[in-house]
């Protein structure tokens, strides 16, 4: 290693005072420029001076940069970075609308710059090591992928609704957790709470490796519910990330061998399960490391902006299905419509 990547950070806001937090504490990096039009509200960057845009922060001679501005601001910002010649993490979502979501993947690409979305979900402890024992074959093919994110209103106001807020978290770690892309989705939401936009949505979708997923997202639960339920032929992997446990429940049939006359039915019946015990690392700072190795060389644990993309567009589908009723294709090249 040789010396330290010179981080800059624009928007200091509530997600953009934790990103600082944790680009100061990282290791082969210096924080060296902040920027926010309205300064520093949460003291997040005592020692620097607060540049007032992303020209200043360039300026300031960086490798890369954190975008946390609010997302109607995504594009114009991460697009002067890429011309620019700087890699960038974006804080999800990479855009709201399609058209500049694929716009800023393609500069990106073309450009031949690390670029990332930040879904800090995927980076949960109990989603990891999930992600990791599906790769390595612990449950075989995979048959079914279910998530629950349900609890009471968030206190911080949302200009959006569920889908956009949340349900898009799930989206891609679900496609990540897979690592295969949607290929339709099937939605219905409600308003129950005289908000406009949805603040309950039940979510039925397939992958395009055959996957079956199911989503319930809501924030008018009296309880907290954070689940992700990976179902296959050898068993289920449950990761609870509130908790960040992580329980794999054996399928006990999956090991015997079946005479010729039952060989066509598989069944299942109920194994072993063991709770494994993690390492509990505060999502953010995984998610830093693995930019910064990606820099570094080594991109194999970022969302890159082509996924931050499709999770757009899967977003998009849900809420068009919700609102025509209809079960919605996301076939074709690259997902087009």
């Amino acid at each position: 290693m040789g010396k330290n990547l010179r981080a800059g950070l624009i928007g200091l806001g509530m997600m953009g005072r934790h990103h600082a937090r944790n680009l100061q504490a990282l290791e082969g990096v210096d924080l060296v420029a902040v920027a926010d039009a309205y300064g520093d509200p949460h003291g997040a960057a005592p020692d620097l001076e607060v540049l007032p845009d992303v020209e200043a922060l360039i300026a300031a001679g960086i490798d890369y940069a954190v975008v946390a501005v609010p997302t109607q601001f995504h594009r114009d910002v991460a697009m002067t970075l890429a011309k620019a010649g700087v890699h960038t993490l974006v804080e999800k979502p990479l855009a709201f609308d399609i058209g500049e979501a694929e716009e800023i993947a393609t500069a990106y690409e073309q450009a031949g710059l690390v670029g990332a979305v930040g879904y800090i979900e995927r980076y949960n402890p109990a989603l990891q090591a999930m992600r990791k024992r599906i790769a390595d074959g612990q449950l075989g093919e995979i048959y079914q992928i279910v998530t629950r994110r349900q609890g009471g209103f968030p206190a911080r106001i949302a200009d959006v609704g569920v889908v956009k807020d949340l349900a898009t978290h799930d989206l891609d770690l679900t496609a990540w957790v897979a690592q295969s892309p949607y290929a339709s989705v099937g939605a219905t939401s409600t308003r129950r709470s005289g908000r406009e936009d949805e603040d309950m949505v039940s979510v039925t979708g397939r992958l395009e490796d055959g996957t079956i997923t199911n989503h319930l997202v809501n924030w008018l639960s009296p309880f907290k519910e954070r689940v992700t339920v990976v179902t296959g032929e050898k068993g289920a992997l449950i990761a609870d990330t509130l908790n960040a446990d992580l329980t794999f429940h054996a399928n006990g049939e999956a090991t015997t061998n079946l005479w010729e006359s039952m060989a066509s039915f598989r069944g299942v019946s109920e194994g072993d399960s063991i709770t494994y015990s993690l390492q509990r690392q505060e999502p953010l700072a995984t998610e830093h490391q693995a930019f910064r190795d990606a820099i570094n060389g080594d991109a194999s644990n970022i969302v890159t902006m082509r996924e931050g993309l499709h999770t757009v567009r899967t977003v998009e589908a849900v809420l068009e299905s919700a609102r025509e009723g209809t079960v919605v294709s996301l076939d074709g090249p690259a997902g087009e419509r």
